[in-house]
């Protein structure tokens, strides 16, 4: 893009987004501290990961001990475990690892979004896709969909890197399977699809798809597989039926199958389908709001995809739409899956105020953008600060806070919990926490059993006492303690 046209920011307009940048680091640095693993998705990772550590079995994830996880790859599991072998047991070493994910993608799309529109659109972009509910959350929440995103993000940009050089493009070529391989290893498949789709689309419209000859097939699916293909091997051959249930029913039955029963680590929840366009508005906000007036100048929008020769705009935009477009038909779904497309979003936003508003911003505009900005910054914020000194006020689904209480009244006890698992729990016990799922077994419990947590909305939940000598300790995010004390007469044994 040349000079001219290019995004104009004064020193001050600089200053600010970096320091909006840095505040929206440290507050998302302190939340890694501070906010305690939830139930179900972060903790039942947490967990997997903290398992693997334990038992120093790096090819199977383990759902429990002895039972492996087939729902995702590991690559998401091998960066908490190792952060956790580094750092220690906590949130932190779960964390930190996927933290530095979200660095690196970001300074990505710093690089190329400066190579193509300058610093100023850079870092507005980046700042834009730093404050935006779900990569805010995503960039140091233990699950699959950052790693993922970060290996799709790579193929993208190196994509359009071969595609618009005319220098040596076998770095970029490579570091396209390289990212491929990435999305192959933090969540399967669907990261190919993610990518294919949206490059295939834009090869046509645009024409270019000859140019695809460019990237290095050969060597580029050779690296690829020499990547990616150990593990899945190896995961098959240790757990026979893996790649059966992770091809066909992870990545068919659960998105065609309504209400779908084949999920071996939890229950399908059918939805409307095409309700992850209503996800993408939640999970891009604040910034989804700023896309209305976009819309509201269909002309001019239309002129500027028009005028675009390199086809950059419409590249951007297939590649945040494809999430949207391959989960439409889809009816297990979740707002995470539209995490790979913001990238795109973030740049695209920025791309068309550009264009429609002009390349210096007016003071509303600057206003609007860091009250934008500061929104997630501010939420983030009071959520990290509540969890540490007030978590019960934000009624986080953790059982971080019962687990503490039961070992300051006997340190390394074993809570069960009455009617379903807590991954949370198990985290935080060092995988002692066990379940009782039925309630009828808790007039007949061993005198080894010391500790019972049962859900607030339990009738047995408002008891005194609990099976005779049980002793309610007081009520802990979702559940109540109970705590059965040692007789004299086993203490004097």
């Amino acid at each position: 893009m040349p000079a001219e046209e290019r995004l104009k920011l004064s020193q001050t307009d600089h200053t600010a987004l970096v320091c909006l940048l840095v505040g929206l680091g440290v507050v998302r640095v302190l939340g890694i501290f501070t906010l305690p693993f939830t139930d179900t998705t972060e903790a039942r990772y947490a967990e997997i990961a903290r398992k693997m550590v334990e038992t120093r079995d790096w090819i199977t994830p383990q759902f429990d001990y002895g039972v492996p996880f087939w729902g995702k790859p590991p690559l998401h599991t091998w960066l908490s475990a190792l952060g956790m072998d580094l750092f220690g047991v906590n949130e932190f070493g779960a964390r930190v690892f996927i933290f530095v994910c979200a660095i690196v993608l970001l300074l990505s799309v710093y690089r190329w979004v400066r190579a193509e529109m300058g610093s100023g659109a850079a870092l507005a972009s980046v700042v834009m896709l730093s404050s935006t509910v779900l990569f805010f959350a995503a960039s140091a929440f233990v699950m699959t969909d950052l790693v993922m995103t970060l290996g799709t993000t790579c193929t993208m940009i190196a994509v359009w890197r071969v595609l618009n050089s005319e220098n040596d493009t076998n770095g970029y070529g490579l570091l396209a399977f390289v990212g491929l391989a990435i999305g192959l290893l933090a969540k399967g498949p669907v990261a190919l699809v993610l990518c294919a789709g949206p490059l295939i689309l834009w090869g046509i419209l645009s024409g270019r798809w000859r140019e695809f000859g460019k990237l290095p097939w050969m060597r580029g699916v050779a690296l690829l597989f020499a990547i990616a293909a150990p593990w899945f091997i190896a995961a098959e051959l240790k757990t026979p039926g893996f790649l059966h249930y992770f091809i066909i029913g992870e990545h068919f039955e659960r998105y065609t199958v309504p209400d779908w029963q084949g999920d071996l680590y939890g229950n399908g929840h059918e939805r409307p389908k095409g309700a992850i366009w209503v996800d993408w508005i939640t999970a891009f906000l604040p910034w989804s709001i700023a896309y209305f007036p976009v819309l509201l100048k269909p002309r001019a929008v239309k002129a500027t995809f028009t005028a675009d020769e390199s086809g950059w705009r419409s590249y951007l935009l297939l590649w945040a739409l494809s999430p949207m477009i391959l989960f439409t038909p889809s009816a297990n779904i979740l707002a995470a899956y539209t995490l790979p497309g913001m990238p795109a979003s973030a740049v695209l936003l920025v791309c068309l105020y550009s264009d429609l508003w002009g390349r210096s911003p007016a003071r509303a505009s600057r206003r609007a953008f860091v009250i934008f900005s500061a929104f997630t910054m501010i939420i983030g914020g009071l959520y990290a600060v509540l969890a540490s000194i007030a978590p019960h006020e934000i009624k986080l689904r953790s059982e971080r806070e019962l687990v503490a209480k039961l070992n300051e009244i006997s340190e390394g006890a074993t809570p069960y919990y009455v009617g379903y698992r807590s991954y949370s729990a198990e985290f935080y016990t060092q995988g002692r926490a066990q379940v009782i799922q039925d309630t009828s077994q808790l007039d007949t419990l061993d005198a080894t059993v010391r500790a019972l947590a049962v859900p607030q909305h339990n009738a047995l939940s408002n008891s005194q006492y609990l099976a005779g000598d049980f002793q309610r300790i007081g009520q802990f995010g979702r559940h109540v303690l109970f705590y059965r004390p040692i007789a004299e007469a086993e203490v004097a044994q």
